[in-house]
């Protein structure tokens, strides 16, 4: 059921696997609360840039330091169920911490991406991603697709 919710040793160990084939694994993170259109046409694209797409998922402790007591709205083993349920995700890592850097220093993606939303200095992580020869992407996320938008339509029924 959750296959592709895996420890950061086992991203690290198919991460060397598709290095050995000389293919691109692509990262990205974020809470990924409540799935929407966005989410999954950004996913998409982003899985498009390398052979595989590792997700960094923030834990329930981590979102609710990030985003207040109210989220996440949906616990982290539903929200990695959803996502394991999307072909353009490979595999899937739990963080407790605020950022993922320290999952993007240890797994070393060839691609990190993040939405177009986010300056490539302003991207956690980038640096040490180009240092070790890598790349920064950035997608154009869809206009008024956000989940803090959803919640608010919801919220006003």
């Amino acid at each position: 059921m959750y296959d592709k919710l895996v420890s950061l040793r086992e991203a690290q160990k198919w991460r060397l696997d598709l290095l050995h084939r000389q293919q691109a694994v692509v990262f990205t993170n974020g809470v990924f609360d409540l799935l929407h259109a966005g989410h999954v046409e950004y996913l998409q694209r982003a899985r498009e840039l390398g052979a595989g797409l590792v997700l960094g998922l923030n834990s329930d402790s981590s979102v609710r330091r990030l985003k207040g007591p109210e989220r996440p709205l949906c616990v982290q083993e539903d929200r990695a169920l959803v996502l394991s349920a999307l072909s353009c995700v490979d595999r899937i890592v739990l963080f407790e911490e605020d950022t993922p850097l320290r999952l993007i220093e240890e797994l070393r993606p060839d691609i990190l991406v993040k939405g177009a939303d986010y300056a490539v200095d302003q991207i956690v992580g980038a640096r040490e991603v180009i240092a070790a020869g890598g790349r920064v992407e950035t997608i154009e996320l869809r206009e008024g697709r956000s989940t803090t938008a959803l919640v608010e339509k919801i919220r006003k029924g």
